[in-house]
């Protein structure tokens, strides 16, 4: 009989009732009744919400003299206990069901006896502050009773109860000591600089005179260990407090939650055990799955439990997910040296930004557009996936707290996006990173600094400047374009023009380390006999720069309403990105850069490929341009587009690799090096 009716409600699409294990938050005397009780997330769903009484022989009562043999649901096909703490509903056909199983039966648009298939006059439904826009408007809503007793604690007022953190630096058990050879410091940066060109004449003077800044972070993989081929770390990277606030609204049912709960267990099962993670999920109300947990093999379990216990329902509060997953990061009493936030989500703010023009700065806590000095330290990487989120506001969230924002055209690849994501995250090298460029003489100015979206800033009397970089992965790259004037002069074979150094934080010793300062000279010779060609190296990140700009004017004339404006202007700028000296000697990242500029056109042909996933890519690209660092956007992130490639690091390939290799069910160890690859040029 049980197999029958399994069968009959696959063919009804009943089969909706899902058990949901305790989270993380229940106390272990709740664990004694748990299959009787509904997990956190489940009180998310408006269905567990206070009910009133009605005043009806039929719809929602609580049966008081039921028989524990006797009664049985049917969706769920487990016994309505007497007294269990679940709120029962009984048809007019006479058939009983649990009240959160036949709601969610009804939510899906089923409106008769999954027994009988009686056609009822009282439909069990949510609470009628929430719209269900395939219930007719017609029917009413039965009257609610209030829960029978309350089923989990509420939420702590301080969100202080994260796993304390033991005085241990190392990776996988490992000191930072046992990671480095003979105990020596290792040089975690490099700086190089190139002029435009190599060499000026003595009586001529240059106006914004180009200088590029490269940085770079050390690798974190040396090579071979031993004789099984294995990589081993130069040095241990940092621990991460990593928050994921997921949406789990309707929009999410079926295959998209499906594919999330894999990505988060792909997220889970590679962390490392001095890594802690917490999840927020978010609908219309948002709930702390568990508080930041150290990722042991105990810690696993326990956050695969809970994530695997969410069922989609309500509307879309971002705004208090994102409240709740910064108030994690605040209230911690402990903290690992890496912290970041993600947010997903496939759909728009149905609540705080439902306003005509909305202010998207309601969306952050005030800490986090507030000081400068901790924008690195809480940011959110945010991943809109589909057609219909709200890329603006993910970009917006992401931008203002130095975080990324990718777009995940097809829900196939969350589980890629999320793991490049977290393969930087769970490389990072140096921290507190900050460039300083000093003048050499008092005729030499600073005139401007393109630093894209890291804070930069030029001094009143023109002769320093600096860039606040924070938080770098290794093998990182930066790249910076420093504007100033050469002057004239008399005699000399050489010209002293900028001197720059990099400051950063020590993951070992927690200490300030400075990167001895690199001096910039360039040649003055009487006169030039051939012409002095500009370096490519300049040239393309003078490219990259001019095409962020592009960007965003593109932009600004589509969300005007003239898309025919802002192909216009991506057309002309393509047009002299081909005359430039790096595209015409075959650069692989202007080629690409090109392609990318090309694609973004094609998706402004119309106002609907602009609005479903135009805007979206634009953005994507934006963020990773004016960040340096690898987003996800379109359909793959398997590196065929060049660009998106170029920001990777080994790290992150090496996770990818790892998603890709990972099937649905095969449990993945902990990440522990990643392999070292040349990055494309």
């Amino acid at each position: 009989m049980g197999s029958k009716w399994r069968k009959m409600k696959l063919a009804l699409g009943l089969n909706l009732c899902t058990y949901l294990p305790r989270t993380l938050e229940e106390s272990p005397d709740s664990a004694l009744n748990s299959t009787d009780r509904l997990s956190d997330v489940a009180l998310l769903s408006p269905f567990s919400w206070p009910m009133t009484p009605t005043p009806s022989s039929h719809g929602l009562k609580l049966p008081r003299n039921c028989s524990k043999s006797s009664k049985t649901c049917s969706i769920c096909l487990t016994k309505m206990k007497e007294r269990g703490g679940h709120a029962i509903f009984t048809a007019e056909c006479s058939h009983s069901f649990h009240f959160h199983c036949i709601a969610s039966n009804v939510k899906h648009g089923n409106q008769v006896c999954p027994v009988c298939r009686a056609k009822w006059k009282e439909i069990p439904m949510q609470h009628p502050s929430f719209d269900l826009p395939y219930l007719s408007s017609a029917i009413s809503p039965v009257h609610h009773l209030p829960t029978p007793r309350r089923v989990l604690a509420p939420e702590p007022s301080m969100f202080d109860d994260d796993e304390r953190l033991e005085q241990q630096l190392g990776f996988s058990g490992k000191s930072y000591s046992d990671g480095l050879e003979n105990s020596h410091p290792v040089r975690m940066m490099d700086l190089k600089i190139y002029p435009e060109v190599s060499a000026v004449p003595r009586a001529e003077s240059r106006e914004k005179f180009a200088v590029l800044v490269h940085l770079r972070a050390a690798a974190m993989v040396t090579g071979n260990a031993n004789s099984h081929n294995n990589q081993i770390s130069r040095y241990p990277r940092a621990p991460v407090d990593l928050v994921t606030v997921l949406d789990i609204s309707g929009s999410m049912a079926g295959t998209k939650l499906a594919l999330l709960k894999r990505a988060m267990g792909f997220v889970i099962q590679n962390l490392g055990s001095n890594d802690r993670l917490s999840v927020i999920a978010f609908s219309s109300t948002a709930r702390r799955l568990f508080p930041l947990t150290k990722m042991s093999d105990a810690g696993r379990q326990r956050a695969l439990q809970a994530v695997n216990s969410v069922v989609a329902n309500g509307g879309t509060n971002i705004a208090e997910g994102l409240r709740k997953g910064v108030k994690v990061m605040e209230d911690r009493r402990d903290k690992n040296p890496v912290a970041s936030i993600i947010l997903l989500s496939d759909g728009r703010d149905t609540y705080t930004m439902n306003q005509p023009d909305p202010n998207y700065k309601l969306l952050l806590p005030l800490s986090m557009h507030g000081c400068e000095s901790k924008r690195f330290q809480i940011p959110v990487h945010s991943f809109g996936f589909g057609s219909d989120h709200d890329a603006s506001l993910m970009h917006f969230v992401s931008e203002t707290s130095g975080g990324t924002f990718s777009f995940i055209e097809s829900e196939s690849v969350i589980q890629d996006a999320l793991a490049q994501c977290i393969g930087g995250l769970l490389s990072v090298a140096v921290q507190e990173l900050r460039l300083e460029i000093d003048g050499m003489s008092s005729d030499v100015h600073l005139s401007s600094i393109k630093a894209g979206s890291y804070p930069s800033l030029v001094t009143d009397d023109c002769r320093s400047g600096c860039v606040d970089i924070g938080d770098l992965y290794a093998d990182e790259e930066r790249d910076f374009l420093i504007s100033i004037n050469i002057p004239t002069q008399r005699d000399g074979n050489e010209t002293p023009l900028l001197k720059m150094r990099c400051v950063y934080k020590d993951l070992l010793t927690k200490e300030l380390v400075t990167l001895q300062s690199h001096v910039l000279n360039i040649q003055r010779p009487e006169t030039i006999d051939q012409e002095v060609v500009m370096s490519i190296e300049v040239d393309r990140q003078r490219n990259r720069f001019l095409a962020a700009e592009v960007m965003v004017k593109a932009r600004a004339l589509a969300e005007g309403e003239d898309l025919a404006a802002a192909v216009t202007v991506i057309q002309s700028f393509r047009q002299v990105l081909a005359e430039t000296v790096s595209a015409k000697s075959s650069d692989g990242f202007c080629v690409a850069l090109d392609r990318e500029l090309k694609e973004m056109q094609e998706r402004m042909t119309s106002r609907h490929v602009y609005e479903v996933s135009g805007r979206a890519y634009i953005l994507s690209g934006l963020s990773s341009h004016s960040w340096q660092r690898a987003t996800s956007r379109g359909e793959s992130i398997d590196g065929s587009s060049f660009v998106q490639a170029y920001y990777q690091t080994p790290s992150m390939v090496e996770m990818l690799h790892r998603s890709r290799a990972t099937s649905h069910h095969r449990l993945i160890q902990p990440l522990i090096s990643f392999a070292s690859q040349p990055k494309p040029r």
